[in-house]
């Protein structure tokens, strides 16, 4: 029974979602139910294209990506895929209507992986939309289940949240970005000597960011409201200890918040919640 095979491919979904990051499954794990297997089936299309042209060195990239993009539109267009990872996703964009302009903006920043080492502010911008604002369009599709007008309303607080992620992303793996993958996302920054100024000015847009998602997240569906929140919050606290660092320290460790932080932050955000707090 085809049943049997959605089933399996959600699942295929789930499962690399929590093998790859704690943070996302635990906040997904908040939403209500109804909406967390498409989240889940999003991430891990995502996750896969990441993987390709971050870790895949040993194999032709470009082609791997190229078959993988091609193998999403034809899974979407004919509404199956042997590959659960694709079949799940395209269940989620055909049952939501996700705009398929979202994928394509998200497969041109993958692209841009392949042979991009610098950013000047237009590739910038251009990158992190397509690389994160648009997965959190794509998710926001999922949150307002076709309400057109909520989903407009809420748009631009979306993408100034995937922005926020994206560029915690970017402080907390330089390390590994710079030193490994020959890459800088930010533009004007030379990470051979990079300043107190510079991460400060950094910081600063990141701070402005995260200020308007917040915004967007106490509007949210109750659906969804305390799993983004709860997401909101993991990134704040990954922010806060980077801000506390010296530039020095990012370019030399990989910063990570242990697992009994991710708790207590779960567990206020939880009380702020129960006392309409957000």
């Amino acid at each position: 029974m085809i049943g049997i095979f959605h089933t399996v491919s959600h699942e295929c979904s789930r499962i690399t979602t929590q093998r790859y990051s704690t943070s996302f499954s635990s906040a997904i794990r908040l939403l209500h139910s109804d909406i967390q297997g498409p989240i889940y089936d999003i991430y891990g299309l995502v996750r896969f294209a990441d993987e390709i042209v971050d870790t895949f060195h040993r194999f032709d990239k470009i082609s791997l990506l190229a078959n993988f993009k091609k193998e999403t539109y034809e899974a979407i267009a004919q509404g199956i895929s042997l590959n659960p990872i694709l079949h799940s996703f395209q269940i989620t964009v055909n049952r939501y209507n996700i705009d398929l302009a979202l994928v394509d903006a998200f497969f041109k920043s993958m692209e841009f992986d392949l042979d991009r080492s610098n950013y000047d502010q237009q590739g910038y911008a251009e990158y992190i939309y397509g690389s994160a604002e648009v997965v959190g369009l794509m998710c926001l599709f999922v949150f307002c289940d076709g309400d057109r007008q909520q989903y407009e309303k809420l748009k631009p607080h979306a993408q100034s949240l995937g922005s926020a992620f994206q560029k915690v992303n970017f402080l907390r793996d330089v390390k590994a970005d710079y030193q490994q993958l020959n890459r800088v996302y930010f533009p004007g920054v030379d990470f051979n000597a990079f300043t107190p100024e510079m991460k400060e000015a950094i910081e600063s847009d990141i701070e402005q960011d995260f200020r308007h998602a917040y915004m967007g997240i106490i509007q949210l569906p109750l659906k969804a409201r305390f799993g983004v929140y709860l997401a909101y919050k993991y990134y704040m606290s990954l922010f806060k200890k980077i801000k506390a660092l010296q530039p020095q320290r990012i370019l030399e460790e990989r910063i990570r918040i242990p697992n009994y932080h991710k708790a207590w932050v779960a567990a206020k955000a939880v009380v702020r919640t129960q006392f309409n707090m957000l």
